[in-house]
């Protein structure tokens, strides 16, 4: 079932979704790679770290709890499931060069048909297991997907058909994740600011790229119930892999008037790491001003309140006071918080800046703390100040 928003004299506060692994969990699945350890063995490992997960995000007293992926190798891979093992998936062409100079690359299909071979609701369904508190799960997008295949397709499996394919999985992901328990679900389109840039480094890219992506998502978002989608966010940044970014550079206001073109209940869009979270606030503003007027209304925006990429720690105080100054510019019945990005969305990520995968996860968990209380002195503030 579907999570309602919460009253007018709240602000709603969710997680992007993944958390850093732990160094064990690390180990662990390079070991098995290597096997040095049993399959069985890395289940349990893997167990082990969700449950940690789990129990440290109750903690902080979140309305919605993530696994943070910890089954996961990355944000993008798991539809491919096992099939990286099979030939049917070969290394593909480069997806983005991040600011510190590694890159990363996308899986490219050997041959068709595209199937999905693993499910984000695979994840919620262990974690339903585990507590009875609402979840959230984060799916990958229908965009990020549909570079796996070129433009000429792969001999008799036409592009457009592996686009339908691919569109078709998708939906059937979100809808299983609502089956399975998930109270939202958000997606993942950490390429849209990227597809800004004209990169001959990353030659999928280019301004061209952004309208076709959106059509791919409002195809996927028009698949689902009025009342699942409702419940379906976007979420756009420029990226998070060893703590660093692979499109900072590109100008939100290039960005914001074709993200919110995409149909979905709500958007959640990174803000604190920025240079001026309040412009951002002011085009978000400006943009959900024109989307006023159209069937529905505006929708809602979770605005970034704290930086994955950086290990100093946000206090509640600071919280409040970006989401109180968000509010001139952002009606506070629209308005909510999230983190700028999912805090690590690849399994292996050495986050040099905080120096280990474990205090990365003790960082975290700190800042998602930090904003659940400032999320709510900023609604008693709010609130107090409309009385």
């Amino acid at each position: 079932m579907t999570e309602r928003w919460p009253s007018g004299s709240e602000l709603p506060t969710e997680p992007v979704g993944s958390l850093p692994r732990p160094s064990a969990l690390q180990r662990a699945v390079l070991d098995a790679e290597t096997g040095l350890i049993t399959q069985a063995e890395l289940a349990a490992a893997q167990q082990h770290a969700v449950e940690d997960t789990l129990d440290r995000f109750a903690a902080t007293e979140s309305p919605l709890l993530s696994d943070g992926e910890q089954r996961r190798q990355s944000f993008s891979s798991y539809p491919l499931g096992t099939s990286l093992n099979d030939g049917s998936i070969a290394e593909g062409p480069v997806f983005a060069v991040f600011a510190d100079g590694h890159h990363r690359v996308i899986p490219s299909l050997a041959r068709g048909p595209f199937r999905y071979r693993g499910w984000a609701a695979d994840d919620v369904v262990a974690a339903r297991e585990l507590t009875d508190l609402p979840l959230k799960q984060a799916v990958i997008s229908p965009s990020m997907l549909s570079l796996m295949v070129p433009q000429q397709g792969l001999g008799d499996y036409s592009r457009e058909d592996f686009l339908d394919d691919v569109v078709s999985g998708c939906a059937e992901d979100i809808r299983r994740c609502f089956a399975a328990g998930a109270a939202r679900v958000t997606i993942d389109f950490t390429e849209g600011r990227l597809a800004l840039r004209d990169d001959l480094r990353a030659p999928w890219a280019g301004p061209e790229a952004l309208a076709g992506f959106i059509d791919l998502i409002n195809r996927v978002l028009g698949e689902l119930s009025s009342e699942l989608r409702t419940a379906v966010g976007v979420h756009t940044c420029p990226g998070n892999d060893n703590d660093s970014d692979h499109s900072a550079d590109v100008d939100y206001a290039e960005l914001l008037p074709e993200l919110f073109q995409i149909e979905a209940g709500y958007f959640l869009v990174q803000a604190a790491g920025e240079q001026d979270p309040d412009r951002v606030a002011k085009l978000v503003g400006r943009q959900l001003s024109k989307r006023a007027s159209r069937a529905g209304g505006a929708p809602r925006v979770l605005l970034g309140v704290t930086n994955p990429t950086n290990p100093k720690l946000e206090t509640a105080e600071q919280v409040s006071e970006q989401l109180v100054k968000a509010a001139r510019f952002i009606p506070a019945e629209l308005l909510g918080s999230t983190d700028d990005c999912g805090f690590s969305p690849y399994l292996i990520d050495e986050k040099p800046r905080h120096g280990s995968p474990d205090f990365a996860r003790d960082v975290a968990f700190a800042k998602i703390a930090a904003r659940v209380r400032g999320t709510r002195l900023a609604a008693a503030e709010l609130n107090g100040a409309a009385a």
